[in-house]
């Protein structure tokens, strides 16, 4: 899921780098959303991970 998280942010990136401001933030606000998935699945294992 990080991975599809930094796909969208570098597609950000080049959309803004091309002037494609809708474009742009719609792939930045899909990868903070992924990057935000991420951190609380890996929390959760995290601490799955030490209670067995």
């Amino acid at each position: 899921m990080l991975r599809w998280a930094v796909i969208f942010l570098v597609v950000a990136i080049v959309a803004a780098v091309f002037g494609f401001g809708g474009i742009a933030g719609t792939a930045a606000g899909v990868a903070k959303v992924l990057f935000f998935i991420f951190i609380i699945l890996f929390l959760i294992s995290l601490i799955r991970g030490k209670s067995s």
